[in-house]
This record gives C-alpha cells, structure tokens and sequence, in this order.
C-alpha cells in the first residue's frame, strides 16, 4: 500500500535520513515477507486516484544516490529479491561532479555519491535508476525555464548512461507547487513523487511516498505500511497517533 522512501544506509552515521545497515536488513525481511514489492515502474500502474496501491503491495525508493547504498543496501535487496529504485542527483555523475551539501545533518566524514561505475553495476543487479532532478535545489524556488532545464537535463544525462527512457522525478526534500509540476511534464516525466507530511494534490506529477527515517522501529514502519499513510506523520517529528500503533503493533512483532 506504501510507497517507501529510504536515503542512507551506512553505519556511524546520526541522522534522521540515515538508517543502520542492520536495521535496514531487518526492515527489508519484514516487507518481503508482509508485502509484495513491487518495481516501481508497475507500481504506478497499480495505484488508485490517491496515488495509493492495491492492499499489501509496496515499492522501495531511495533518494540521493549515495555511495553507501552499492555497499550496504544492494546486498540485502540482492538477497530478499527486493526491486527497487534510486532517484539520482545526476550532476554527481558528470566529470566535475557535485559535493554532497544539501543535507542539514552530515556526519563528520564527507558524503559521497555513486559513480557511473557503481550506478551500472547495481543497474546490472536489477535495481532501478531514475531523477532526483539536476543539483537538488528546491525547485519551488527557480523560475519556470530554469527548472525545466535542471530536470531535463538530469533526464537526458541519465537516459545517455543507462540506454533508457528516464520517465521518473522524486522531487528533492519533497519540495513541490503547481509551478514545479507543470515543470516536471514539460521536462519528459510521466510521474514525479513528492514526500508529503500532509494532505497535498494527488496527480501523476504529485505521487505519495513515505519517508522511513532513523529510530523508527518496527511498529512505526508497520504503521507507515498501513494504507492510510497520508494520515500518519512521516517525518520523524511528528510521531503516529497513539491508537494507529497499538492497531499495527501485532504486525510489527511478527516480523
């Protein structure tokens, strides 16, 4: 029912967009074994005119491209046969490259992002690449040119590398208006997806996902499975109402 959105997975690391390598797996053996996953490109297929899937369904998105993820996620998708997909920040893949300071809680050791190499050889392994938009700028922020330009050139660069149609946006921190998804159409994207931590527009250039975050237990990605999602806080300063945990918290023991 639930779209979910990861960013790192990397050990030592105190963030909220980060996740333990250990946890990660023993989220990853919950879902496959409550939920089937879905690739994301059919996951769209399947959602209703709330941008929610069918009950029991899900997808996996990571955000950022970061290299931690070949390292520490791509083995245990590898080993629960786990589709997923991760939204790239193509200028990290062009010579100059791009430093990784868009996020507010950085370790103290500097991030680093995928390179070409790694983004084809977990491509290879069966996960999914799609646009996490040019330079991860708030896109609400650009004029209508220029944010057309930022995500279409993302599309373009990832199409050249991969040898296919790029057709997916997660816009970055989830940042999105009217403005930003006529941008999204114009740029080539069928879909684009959005982290809402509150009712929003449901379109195909405005699709719910679900942030799983650090310290998040069991119960709270029992409870973000749940269909309802848009109902439970995502972020992790606004904890699940009292009653959604106790509803989901048999679930999350069984895993």
């Amino acid at each position: 029912m639930t779209v979910f959105c990861y960013h790192g997975v990397q050990h030592d690391w105190t963030s909220p967009l980060n996740t333990e390598p250990d946890v990660f797996a023993r989220q990853a053996a919950w879902i496959s074994r409550r939920r089937t996953v879905l690739p994301l490109v059919e996951a769209v297929g399947r959602m209703d005119r709330s941008g929610r899937l069918p009950r029991r369904l899900a997808a996996l998105t990571f955000d950022d491209g970061l290299e931690n993820l070949v390292h520490h996620a791509l083995p245990v998708l590898i080993r629960y046969r786990l589709p997923a997909t991760v939204f790239v920040v193509a200028e990290t893949l062009t010579p100059q490259g791009r430093p990784v300071d868009w996020i507010d809680t950085p370790p103290p050791y500097p991030l680093t992002t995928l390179t070409r190499d790694q983004v084809l050889q977990m491509a290879e392994a069966g996960v999914d690449f799609q646009s996490h938009s040019w330079s991860h700028l708030d896109l609400t922020t650009l004029d209508h040119g220029t944010c057309v330009r930022d995500l279409r050139d993302s599309r373009e660069l990832l199409e050249d590398l991969l040898g296919r149609p790029v057709p997916h946006l997660a816009y970055p921190r989830g940042r999105n208006d009217a403005g930003v998804r006529r941008a999204a159409a114009a740029a080539g994207y069928t879909h684009a997806f959005t982290l809402p931590e509150g009712p929003e527009p449901v379109d195909a250039h405005g699709l719910p996902r679900v942030g799983v975050y650090q310290g998040n237990s069991m119960t709270s990605l029992a409870v973000k499975a749940q269909r309802p999602y848009l109902l439970v806080r995502t972020h992790p300063a606004f904890p699940a109402a009292r009653g959604a945990v106790r509803g989901v918290r048999s679930l999350a023991g069984r895993g």
